[in-house]
Order: C-alpha cells, then structure tokens, then sequence
C-alpha cells in the first residue's frame, strides 16, 4: 500500500490507490450501461451488467514478453488491435485484482494488459546483477518498457496502490504514452523529501506496516509469514470485504516471487528515507518532486480500511476535466476486485471524456 507524508503529501505519496482511465466505448457495448457521466462526490457503482465480484476465476491469456530489465508475466484479453488498457495492481495484491475488470473490458473491444509488477508471479529479472529495487519511478519505467515491447504507442492506465502511484509517475513523466488515467485515492507522486515529515498519530498508525519493514525483523517476519501477513493487510484494508480464502490465494501465489521481500522491503524503506534509490533514477525523481499536475479521474471506496486522502485535497492535482467518485456498498481498498463494473464503467467513462 501507498504512503504519505506532510498535509499535502499525505494526498499524493502514500496511498495506494485506484488509477485513473478512459476509454472510448459507448455505454450499449457493455450490456446497457447508463450512459449518464458521474457527478463530483456522487456513488457511481453501476457498471456493465453480467458480471459481479467472484465471477471469474483466471485469464483466459496468460504470457510472458521481455521488456527493459524484465521478463513479465502478464494476462491478456480482448481484440489485439483493440483499444489498449493497462491495468496495474498494488501491495500485497496482484493481476487476479482485475479478474473480473479485464472480460468487461474486452467485451467493449479493448486489447487489456494486466502485468504483474516486479517482485511478483512470474515477472523476473533477466539478470541476477540488476538492483531488486522496488523504488516507484523504477517500477514506471517497467511498464514503459512493457510498452514498448508490446508496441503500445499510448494507453489508457488504470490502478490501485502501487498500481495507481505507477499510473501517475507515468502521465507526469510521459504524458505522451498515456491516453487516459483510473486511480484509486488521489494523487500519489511523492518523494523521500516529503516522506521525512511526521503525520499525526492516527495517520502514522495506519502505516505501522512500513514501520515493522524498517526493521531486519520485519524483513525476516515478512519472508516467514508471507501469507498470513499479506492476508491480515486485505481485511484490515477492505473490513467488509467477505472474501474466500479460494480468492486470496489465488492472490497470494503471486508473492512466492524470489524477488517479492526484496522489492516490498526497499519500496517502504526508500520512502522512509532509509534506502537509497538508484542514481539512474535521479533526474526523473527531481522532476517528479515539483509535483507535476496530470489528468485523471479518481475512485474511492466507502469502506477503504487504508490510508487515504479526503477528495478535496488533491483535486487541484489534476489538470484538464477531472472527476472523483465515491463508490458505496462497504467498498475497500482493493476496489476493482470489490466493485469491478464501478471500475470498468470510470475506465470506459474517462476515456469517453466524462
């Protein structure tokens, strides 16, 4: 999940949260969408009809491609010269988030691309030299990169917590590859800067997580209990999601990675300040700390147990038409897999133009 620091900061750099996104379908491709825009604070869970949360189970498309320092492992679906939606997960889940997203979206005729990010399922690293950094302007440049091994020109990005903080970074630092955005909580770009700033008790409790991973005990906890810590992460971060345990381990496979403790260790201490990032990385990290405005529409869920920002503190984040949603119904932070049409329906609703 995401992190924040300073009033502001607390909007942009610790969340993890929903991306932004848009896509050019009318609302009669998905089975009789309402074809009505959402208002500004207003519940917008009505999606494509056919599918609720648990409906799917797997992808139908599962490959591999190698792409920068990667091998990524990623699912598919949708017409090859449709319209392209990258969708991107967070921590502690994976692409089974967007399971139930991915055939609303193909069904419109997207071409949708759900990687797994570094450090999970089967992405790798091509070489064993190559830094396991987890620091989020690397992980931008992987799905860049992807891109550009898919011949993606330009996209339509929609994510949630890590997911939505790589979104970000990418439509401040490469407007030019992004079409469109979904993000879940706001305006994620943060720095190490604002991350050496105190937040009040309430909101340093909600990030006692990154606390435990500062620590050589953390680290070692975490690679022990993986699966029963990733675990009491969702139902603290989603209490009203009654999830099966089919439906997390499904998930939690993903974190078997080699590299997965080492990417989500270094992640949280790099913005704590106690990890170094790369020096390669530099140049974009000093663009990103001017806090560069972006275009996007955001979600969030009436019941998202993590860190997040009220709406109306980073609404001026975003340039161009902008929109937030509340999405009602004991809704947390995993929302695309909670609410997948709220979420399919921001996706094709942004790229449409609202």
């Amino acid at each position: 999940m995401d992190e924040i620091k300073t009033s502001e900061a607390i909007d942009r750099q610790r969340r993890s949260f929903v991306g932004a996104v848009a896509l050019t379908i009318a609302a009669a491709e998905l089975g009789g969408i309402e074809s009505a825009r959402a208002q500004p604070g207003k519940d917008k869970s009505t999606g494509p009809r056919g599918t609720e949360p648990g409906t799917h189970t797997s992808f139908a498309s599962l490959k591999q491609i190698d792409a920068g320092v990667l091998n990524v492992g990623y699912a598919e679906a949708g017409p090859a010269d449709g319209p392209p939606v990258i969708l991107l997960h967070g921590w502690p889940y994976d692409i089974y988030s967007f399971v139930d997203v991915a055939p609303l979206l193909a069904s419109a005729g997207h071409r949708v691309i759900v990687p797994y990010l570094r450090g999970y399922g089967t992405t790798r690293f091509l070489s064993s030299e190559t830094v396991r950094s987890g620091q989020p302007s690397a992980v931008a440049v992987d799905i860049v990169g992807l891109m550009d091994a898919l011949k993606i020109e330009k996209a339509t990005l929609a994510g949630f917590d890590w997911g939505a903080r790589t979104a970000n970074i990418i439509a401040a630092l490469w407007p030019e590859r992004c079409k469109a955005m979904v993000s879940v909580s706001g305006y994620l770009i943060g720095t190490q800067e604002a991350g050496k700033t105190p937040l009040p008790p309430k909101a340093e409790l909600q990030w006692w997580y990154q606390y435990y991973f500062a620590t050589e005990r953390g680290r070692a906890g975490y690679d022990k209990y993986r699966h029963d810590y990733t675990k009491l992460i969702w139902q603290l971060a989603s209490p009203k999601w009654d999830f099966d345990d089919a439906t997390f381990d499904r998930s939690a496979a993903a974190f078997d990675n080699p590299d997965h403790v080492a990417i989500v260790i270094h992640n949280y201490r790099w913005r704590l300040g106690l990890a170094q990032g790369e020096p390669k990385y530099d140049e974009l990290e000093k663009r990103l700390a001017e806090a560069p405005v972006i275009t996007v529409l955001t979600l969030e869920g009436d019941a998202n147990g993590a860190s997040h920002p009220d709406p109306s503190s980073y609404a001026k984040k975003f340039s161009g038409k902008y929109e937030h949603r509340n999405i009602n119904g004991g809704v947390g932070h995993n929302l695309p897999q909670e609410a997948p049409r709220a979420f399919a329906k921001a996706v094709i609703d942004v790229e449409s133009g609202l």
